[in-house]
């Protein structure tokens, strides 16, 4: 018996050297700090340092990157149709978080270091001719060592998301070849995007070219997902808790504010509370600071939440019990400590001093429904994820509520096996493979269908709690 041959790669080695030099390119955006665990503690590049390591003519080398994508995109027929920063009205839109307008106020060349680049498979085309991919190029902060081994791509971005980028170019490439109605009667749209890490949330990256109509009737957006197929995406709210009181001196405690007790105090009770206050939403209390020094009681302080959602109506019920939780949790601490002697003044002031501000709010959810888009992506190879996953958070919510859209989740592997966001990222060449495989499929049969004399009927499907110009509700 003849034992069938392994299929050729799609990745060439023209593409493990492209993933290599990406890989090498520092394109951590303005918002990334130090990454604890780093190899070296190595910071991101400012938007106005000048930063051009591995740039070239003093270009930030994000835009260095996209430059090297597009280049290698331009063989599989894929030409650049924008490669421009967002402009500056977009962070003045409802849902920007704080973080990114405190930074772009502090930085003038903090929208000029992270441009987007749209690439284009053939004519501008309706959406319902359009497969749509989405793929950031900018990555967490800290340095990573880089390097192949023949089975194994390490350094910072392999799995999130600059290995799926190089992937994707390798299935449009094989997809462009076997179908010639890829270019011609179906247009694919590659975004690669800056601003969807450090909290940016896709508000100066992704959210733009939805809106300037840049999305098709599949969307896909290229994140690790074991090559799962995830129909949804959280969206996620900042809280900030903070403590505006008075300092005091180690020998007299008394005199003073303890923001360290009471906000320790807060963070242990809104733990409490908020677990499983509302099914399906997570809760993550995070950074606790008040100051570094022993000799010291420190009357200020900040508590942070995040707290990410599958729905709008989930996301408005976990902020009122977040509310609540917080006025039990005062009431509670100073029951506790209104009869001590060194935190009775905290435990008197508590309810005056502290204050809730959201950093980040009301940006959507996604939820899709659409079995004929599911088909498709089944059939191409895309394993179904549970019904029970919720998802994470990423730029897909901007898709979310476009009318005769389909849009998943779907990449080589795991946020968490593969230490994206962490020490020891990687993802293994198998992974580019198959999902490299998973979008050629994807294509070609989305192409089939389209020119079939009797094209299967592709349902709209209903959703919506968006509006691609800007307004959104939780």
């Amino acid at each position: 018996m003849n034992t069938p041959l392994p299929p050729s790669p799609l990745l060439h080695a023209s593409d493990h050297e492209l993933l290599l030099r990406l890989l090498d390119l520092p394109t951590a955006g303005p918002l990334e700090g130090p990454l604890e665990g780093s190899a070296d503690g190595g910071t991101a590049i400012s938007a106005t340092s000048g930063g051009t390591e591995g740039g070239t003519d003093g270009e930030h080398p994000l835009h260095t990157a996209q430059e090297l994508y597009a280049g290698a995109a331009a063989p599989c027929g894929l030409s650049v149709v924008q490669h421009a920063p967002a402009d500056p009205s977009w962070l003045e839109r409802p849902g920007v978080p704080v973080v990114v307008r405190e930074a772009a106020r502090a930085d003038p060349g903090f929208l000029t270091a992270q441009p987007s680049l749209l690439l284009r498979l053939g004519p501008r085309l309706p959406p319902a001719r359009t497969v749509m991919f989405n793929v950031h190029l900018d990555t967490v902060a800290g340095v990573e060592p880089v390097r192949f081994d023949g089975r194994r791509f390490h350094g910072r971005g392999a799995v999130d998301a600059k290995g799926p980028a190089v992937a994707l170019l390798a299935g449009i490439r094989a997809a462009a070849a076997a179908h010639p109605a890829l270019g011609r009667d179906v247009a694919v749209l590659v975004q690669a995007v800056a601003g969807e890490e450090g909290g940016a949330m896709g508000t100066y990256g992704t959210r733009p070219l939805i809106a300037a109509g840049h999305y098709g009737r599949i969307n896909v957006f290229c994140e690790p997902t074991g090559l799962r197929s995830l129909p949804r995406a959280t969206a996620a709210m900042t809280a900030r808790i903070t403590v505006e009181g008075e300092d005091a001196i180690d020998d007299r405690p008394e005199a003073g504010h303890n923001a360290t007790v009471l906000l320790g105090h807060l963070a242990q009770h809104l733990a409490h509370r908020l677990d499983g206050a509302v099914p399906g939403t997570r809760v993550c209390v995070a950074g606790l600071h008040t100051g570094e020094r022993h000799n010291r009681v420190y009357g200020t302080g900040t508590l942070l939440l995040n707290l990410s959602y599958g729905t709008g109506a989930d996301g408005a019920r976990l902020a009122a019990a977040l509310t609540d939780a917080l006025g039990s949790g005062l009431a509670a601490f100073t029951e506790r400590f209104g009869a001590t002697h060194a935190f009775a003044r905290t435990a008197e002031d508590g309810a005056r001093l502290v204050r809730l501000r959201w950093d980040k709010r009301n940006l959507p959810a996604l939820r899709n429904g659409d079995p004929w888009a599911e088909a498709l992506l089944s059939a191409a190879g895309a394993l179904p994820a549970p019904p029970d996953d919720p998802g994470f958070t990423c730029d897909a919510i901007w898709v979310s509520g476009l009318p005769g859209t389909h849009t998943t989740v779907l990449g080589p592997g795991s946020l968490d096996a593969n230490h994206a966001h962490a020490q020891g990222e990687f993802i293994d060449l198998d992974d580019l493979e198959r999902f490299a495989r998973i979008v050629s499929r994807l294509l070609g049969a989305f192409a089939e269908e389209l020119v079939r004399p009797d094209p299967v009927n592709a349902p709209v499907p209903a959703q919506g709690n968006v509006h691609p110009k800007g307004s959104t509700t939780a």
